[in-house]
């Protein structure tokens, strides 16, 4: 190539990338997740101006003769201005846009986020639906991206209208409880015969759940979609995962739920919902989202030809006694555990709390007497472990002597353990029994504390959120598994039930032997990992449990006398003398010893079978 072939090229190339660069046409904006595609009755440009926006679709500077002759009855409804109307009550405000008729966004008055700013569980940024209906001709008409008349009769009740001069109408009715967060729904159809066809409303409802909650990594292991169906099963995708999540419902529902830590939006029905789909995904990189939630489902159309579509919005808390009024097991979206430890919540734990709450402010204090009530309950427990192990302590020597005698036979260590134990009356394990009969209460705290929503934003001492971690010093990286952030009720946890370990090794001699008491110290270490990022309220709970624990044995300890336990044990061991075996302690001994003669026989055996020199 000679030079004025490349000087030709370089200029042409040069006039190119000129060109693009300031006469390209600008691309189309990027489609939000679950928007609706642009069609007859989208906007293509509005402009806002005075609480009012005029709308410039190609539909919109077509003559009304023609929008109706191209759609009918819904061609009179696709142009128009969009206003704002408000319903609200003392707990909740909605705020609604004649563009759709549908709402624009869901104000929670009595909550606020993280950050103390009104918490706005909903708006236009966060969440998108369409319910699309057939004309009479089959095409699908979205009814969310219509322009309708708006009668508004009190601050609870407002009716978005769309109607042709024959008398004919289609309504969406709301209406606002005097108090609560339910937002009952009707769809209304006058003279539509012919107008509206025979298929079912599919509605597609897509929602980001906002970041309002401290921890977001916590949060998004509480959110998830949960649904409750007309064979009264109930199910939920998974809260942990951070793919992609999908679920078809094997059976008409009843209600699905949008479940976030603290707060939830739901669609609910007395009829049923068909064909429902629902799905959940994490967009890591998105800090202000907690998960993405979509619901498909299908109304039938019929049940919507009445005065009423039995249709219901929830916007609001996960609140255990405001869920459980608004539908059938609608409160299973506050989750207490397994069957044991939710009945241990609902009649033990969630009775006591709230009469306490009914006196005394601060939930720090609360949590501490609850403490105490649930160990005063729990001390008969308490008291008969302490003396098992104190019975233990003392036949100390005697154990010691067999372990000397017989140390390297192991069965028959064992065969001379079960015939002391049954000489002087003791169980062995009879001290773990208690411990383990407390267990069930221990969980359900677990499940209390993380989702009770009287903790949120109430502060005790440093934790400024009882229902989140406390933090007094943040690391400057994290460290795995554990995070970066020290959390000091975690550390006072982990440092009393090391404590209370070794303490119980002084009087529990079985535990203070073999593996058993490197687990003990290193069991509260694991846990202190785990926790570190748990409600505050629960590791607070955990760290009074211990001390109140250890309290509770250092005040038996002034009342039991080891000589008068040496003497119940001597006394029982001469009336045990000649006393017969149990079927049970009979047969454990002829256990132990078919054991012993099969190893004899295994020695044997390969003594014979093995090779001479």
């Amino acid at each position: 190539m000679d030079k004025n072939n490349l000087t030709g090229l370089l200029l042409i190339s040069l006039l190119l990338v000129t060109y693009f660069y300031f006469f390209s046409p600008e691309p189309p904006p990027p489609q939000q997740l679950g928007e609706t595609p642009v069609t007859a009755v989208d906007s293509a440009s509005q402009d806002n101006s005075a609480g009012n926006q005029s709308v410039t679709t190609p539909e919109a500077v077509l003559p009304d003769s023609v929008l109706q002759a191209r759609y009918g009855f819904f061609g009179l409804a696709m142009s128009g201005e969009i206003r704002e109307f408000t319903l609200e009550n003392d707990d909740v405000k909605f705020i609604f846009t004649s563009k759709g008729g549908m709402l624009k966004e869901a104000i929670l008055k009595n909550y606020v986020t993280n950050e103390k700013e009104t918490l706005v569980l909903i708006d236009e940024y966060s969440h998108q639906m369409s319910e699309l209906i057939p004309n009479a001709s089959g095409q699908p008409i979205d009814l969310n991206q219509l322009y309708y008349e708006v009668e508004k009769r009190s601050n609870t009740s407002l009716i978005f209208r769309i109607s042709a001069e024959n008398g004919s109408s289609l309504e969406r009715i709301y209406n606002l409880e005097e108090k609560g967060f339910v937002l009952n729904y009707d769809l209304k159809f006058n003279n539509l015969e012919g107008v509206v066809g025979n298929g079912p409303i599919k509605l597609e409802w897509n929602q980001q759940m906002k970041k309002v909650e401290k921890d977001l990594e916590q949060s998004r292991q509480r959110s998830t979609v949960n649904y409750y169906m007309v064979d009264e099963s109930f199910d939920y995708l998974s809260e942990t995962s951070t793919d992609l999540e999908t679920a078809e419902l094997p059976a008409p529902a009843k209600w699905v739920s949008m479940k976030q830590k603290f707060f939830n939006s739901a669609i609910i029905t007395d009829d049923k919902f068909e064909n429902v789909v629902v799905s959940t995904n994490v967009d890591e990189r998105d800090l202000n989202t907690v998960k993405d939630a979509k619901i498909a489902l299908e109304i039938p159309l019929t049940s919507l030809k009445a005065e009423t579509a039995n249709i219901r919005y929830y916007y609001g808390p996960n609140d255990y006694d405001i869920c459980e009024t608004v539908a059938p097991s609608f409160e299973r979206n506050v989750y207490l555990g397994w069957s044991l430890f939710s009945s241990i919540n609902l009649y033990l734990i969630i009775p006591v709390f709230e009469f306490l709450e009914n006196y005394i402010a601060n939930y720090g204090i609360i949590i501490l007497i609850l403490v105490f009530i649930v160990k005063t309950l729990l001390f008969p427990l308490t008291y008969k472990s302490y003396i098992s192990m104190a019975k233990m302590k003392v036949l100390k020597p005697e154990l010691d002597e067999l372990k000397e005698k017989h140390g390297e036979d192991m069965t028959k260590m064992n065969q001379e353990q079960m015939k002391l134990y049954q000489q002087v009356g003791v169980n062995p394990i009879s001290g773990c029994i208690p411990m383990l009969l407390q267990l069930p209460v221990f969980l359900a705290m677990f499940n209390f504390f993380p989702n009770a929503i009287q903790l949120r934003q109430e502060g005790f001492l440093w934790a400024t959120d009882l229902s989140t971690y406390d933090s007094i010093m943040q690391l400057p990286f994290a460290i795995p598994a554990y995070g970066s952030h020290v959390s000091l009720f975690t550390l006072l946890m982990t440092i009393s039930q090391i404590a209370y370990t070794y303490y119980n090794n002084q009087i529990n001699t079985a535990a203070a032997q073999g593996p058993m008491k490197s687990i003990g110290y290193i069991t509260p270490v694991m846990f202190m990992f785990f926790l570190n990022n748990f409600a505050s309220g629960l590791t607070y709970y955990y760290f009074l449990n211990n001390m109140i624990t250890i309290g509770q044995q250092l005040v038996i300890r002034n009342f039991i006398d080891d000589k008068k336990i040496r003497q119940k044990l001597e006394e029982n061991k001469k009336r045990n003398k000649d006393k017969k075996k149990s079927k049970f302690q009979q047969r454990l001994e002829d256990a132990m010893k078919s054991q012993e003669n099969q190893k004899a026989k295994s020695i044997a055996q390969r003594a014979r079978t093995k090779p001479k020199k």
